[in-house]
């Protein structure tokens, strides 16, 4: 078989929970984010951007979802907070796959927020090519836009997704996928 078809057929997010390390070290890293940034960009505007959240990096970001989460839920408990404080933790590195979509005189938003997704599903892919899993997830805190200020984002920008990557044991169960007879018609 292709190795593309392949890698595709066997493509599978795992669990950040399981992810180990190692993550990918820097040329790896800068590997990853070329291959993202190649998707399909109409009018050339890269209408998205990365955050690396890595080492101490990724505690920090956990404590700004923390905080935000504490201040919104006056009785946390400690257990509560210790799960908001370890977001980042689960996997050696996240990803951030930040929507810079904007209204231009040509381009439909909705193209721009379409190439921020295929960023993110091309970062999965190259990442998986590489002996890594991810798992690729928006939490409550991906739409807060508290936290997303904490982040970095500015008002306009958008979290399309934070990719988790890391190694496991083994690979993860296939899920269920749709029958094609329940998702394809013709015209």
């Amino acid at each position: 078989m292709n190795p593309t078809i392949e890698l595709l057929a066997t493509r599978r997010s795992a669990p950040p929970v399981l992810m180990r390390e190692p993550g990918p070290n820097a040329q790896e890293l800068e590997l990853l984010l070329t291959l993202a940034s190649r998707v399909p960009d109409h009018g050339k505007l890269a209408p998205w951007r990365f955050i690396v959240f890595e080492g101490d990096g990724r505690a920090r970001a956990g404590q700004a979802v923390a905080e935000v989460y504490a201040s919104r839920n006056k009785n946390a408990e400690d257990k509560s907070l210790d799960l908001e404080r370890g977001r980042f933790m689960r996997a050696p590195m996240v990803i951030g796959v930040v929507s810079r979509a904007a209204p231009h005189v040509k381009i439909p938003l909705w193209e721009q927020e379409m190439s921020a997704g295929a960023v993110c599903m091309a970062l999965t892919i190259a990442a998986t090519a590489l002996g890594f899993r991810t798992a690729w997830l928006t939490e409550w805190y991906a739409y807060d836009r508290e936290v997303l200020g904490k982040l970095g984002l500015v008002e306009y920008e958008k979290i399309a997704g934070f990719i988790h990557l890391g190694r496991v044991e083994a690979a993860p169960e296939d899920r269920p996928r749709p029958a094609l007879a329940n998702i394809v018609s013709s015209f």
